[in-house]
């Protein structure tokens, strides 16, 4: 049997004991269209051969770069790394400034890109990157090279004893991947991930996920992220059909379409989801209303494994098969589990998803970590709600004294490309410092309460934790976006950009006749119809964490206009500088 040590294995590996007719399913002019295992791997090395032919050596570095997941780029990925060449796969959306920086720093020899969109911005910079020889495009564009030529030039296998060569001497611990950071500060770091790294992540990650062979995953999050790269090395590990959603806003679509048993989400994605059920729940009248509500009521208590006793269960029994088994069907009807990453899940949405038999195992783990570092499992009670799970075999956590989490394993990153100095800022011995602050129960479940960088002190010396603060502030559907603020200030305060849509319709409800976005934040009636929600969220809270006073934007915060990073985590620095005048005014400044 094929053993797993190196990625450019796990096709191979699926090859051999579960050859699927849908390995990778993308959908191309309203078609879905199905690669085989075999054909997966027939043109992964057409590109390792091409690619040889292209002049492309060991440890040269091939750039990737796609608006959306599609078969093409996992089929590049192989036939790259195969010959012992290394890929980087950048975020689509951020700024022709970070693609020149990482196309340079990491002396890119070639970039493929997905479509129009990203080519306009590889070229916008061309003449100032350095090393890369030729761009291609996945989708037939009039002004760039197809990478189908690249499958033409490596059809005729004269070569292919060289890539065999070239495949064997490749050894776990090579460097696999250069993955840069979307950083909240500065200039993106390059995490160096090894094979190993990434190999010994998936298969302990394995046996924490019950996905089940022959199942249908849908796959969204972008796969330049580590998260969504792993992911889809272990369905092809287990082998389930991988279909690519065209998409974020032709999910629902893709999830009617796909019926997937499996996908990956982040926080932000299941919030849209739960507040667009509830909306629906809010149109309804009579009756029904009553009972939807009177289900979400129960479902917002659920405990797993029966803890809230009989009543309870039965109770939940009956809101199942009324309300929540209607839920289900509208997300495919076969959704068994979804894993969350990337920020923290709110308590009240895994709780809800638990009671609607869609449950939500939320990990956690970072791109220099490959990234598993916990996970819930819902077998052998190893799912506990509002922790990120059990830590995965072969990974070891210790808490530092002030509580940061500290990681070691296989999983840990070879360092920062170019960059020892940041290295060693974060390793201290084999340990690296994941910047989070944290606790291990007495059950050995992990739970995070903050990012050590993110906690600040109030000129009274208190120390706030804003992300406790934010998520719990983040349940109103008047508030889609909140950033704490109040670093040696006397109180803790917020920045709020409002749920627009929500509230447009709030406002017409109640009369109140808005025609922008600017007269909407100005309102005094939106004002103190907010306030009411601060209200409610602060009750949680001490004394001194209390969000004491608050300002609306008129914009919606987005990662094109620098707000967000491109997994969604709020730019700390920048929401400060666009709104310093609501800050200045927040505090008399």
């Amino acid at each position: 049997m094929q053993t797993v040590t190196r990625l450019f294995d796990f096709p191979y590996y699926q090859l051999e004991k579960y050859p699927l007719e849908k390995s990778l399913v993308t959908k191309s002019d309203g078609k879905w269209i199905a690669t085989s295992t075999k054909e997966y791997i027939d043109k992964a090395n057409a590109v390792s051969r091409a690619l040889l032919r292209m002049g492309v050596k060991p440890n040269d570095k091939i750039a990737i770069i796609s608006t959306t997941n599609r078969t093409e780029w996992n089929i590049m990925d192989i036939g790259v790394l195969q010959i012992g060449a290394q890929t980087v796969p950048i975020y689509p959306t951020i700024s022709e400034d970070d693609y020149e920086y990482i196309l340079n720093h990491s002396e890119a020899k070639y970039c493929f890109v997905s479509c129009e969109d990203v080519l306009e911005k590889v070229l916008a910079i061309s003449s100032k990157i350095k090393k890369i020889e030729e761009v291609y495009s996945f989708d037939e564009l009039k002004n760039c090279k197809n990478w189908k030529e690249v499958l033409e030039k490596g059809a005729d296998p004269s070569n292919q004893e060289n890539v065999e060569e070239l495949k064997a001497t490749v050894k776990p611990k090579d460097l696999a991947s250069l993955i840069y950071t979307s950083g909240t500060t500065g200039r993106p770091k390059g995490v160096m991930l090894s094979h190993d790294n990434i190999v010994s992540n998936v298969i302990s990650s394995e046996a924490r996920v019950p996905f089940e062979t022959g199942g249908v995953a849908l796959s969204f999050l972008p796969v330049c992220h580590i998260f969504e790269r792993m992911i889809l090395y272990l369905y092809q590990y287990c082998g389930i059909e991988i279909h690519f959603a065209e998409g974020l806003d032709k999910i629902s679509d893709n999830i009617k379409e796909v019926k997937p048993d499996v996908m990956t989400v982040v926080p932000r994605l299941l919030e849209k989801v739960y507040d667009a059920i509830i909306a629906k729940g809010a149109n309804l009248t009579g009756i029904k209303k009553k009972l939807f509500f009177w289900a979400v009521e129960i479902g917002l208590k659920f405990e797993p494994y029966g803890a809230n006793g009989w009543w309870y269960e039965k109770r939940l029994g009956l809101a199942r098969k009324l309300i929540f088994s209607k839920w289900k069907e509208g997300l495919g009807g076969n959704l068994s589990v979804m894993v969350s990453g990337s920020a923290a899940l709110q308590p009240r949405l895994a709780r809800v998803f638990g009671a609607a038999q869609m449950p939500v195992m939320e990990g956690y783990g970072l791109t220099e970590t490959s990234p598993v570092i916990a996970v819930n499992d819902q077998r052998n009670k190893g799912w506990k709600i509002g922790t990120v799970g059990k830590i995965i075999n072969g990974v070891e956590v210790k808490i530092a004294e002030d509580g940061e989490i500290l990681c070691k394993g296989p999983n840990v990153m070879l360092g920062y490309y170019k960059d020892p100095e940041k290295t060693a800022q974060v390793m201290t011995d084999d340990y690296f410092h994941t910047g989070d602050i944290g606790e291990v129960d007495a059950d050995g479940f992990l739970r995070i309460t903050d990012r050590k960088k993110e906690m600040f002190k109030t000129s009274g010396g208190k120390y706030v934790a804003p992300q406790i603060l934010e998520n719990r502030f983040k349940q109103s559907r008047f508030i889609e976006q909140i950033m704490v603020v109040g670093e040696g200030e006397k109180m803790p305060a917020a920045i709020i950009q409002p749920n627009f849509e929500f509230m447009h319709e709030w406002a017409k409800r109640h009369d109140i006749v808005l025609n922008s976005n600017e007269e909407l934040v100005k309102n005094e009636k939106v004002i103190a119809r907010m306030q009411e929600e601060v209200d409610l969220a602060n009750e949680e809270f001490a004394k001194w964490e209390k969000v004491k006073q608050f300002r609306l934007t008129s914009n919606v915060w987005s990662i094109d206009e620098g707000h967000l990073t491109p997994t969604l985590k709020l730019k700390r620095k920048i929401v400060k500088e666009k709104y310093l005048a609501l800050y200045n005014d927040i505090y008399g400044h």
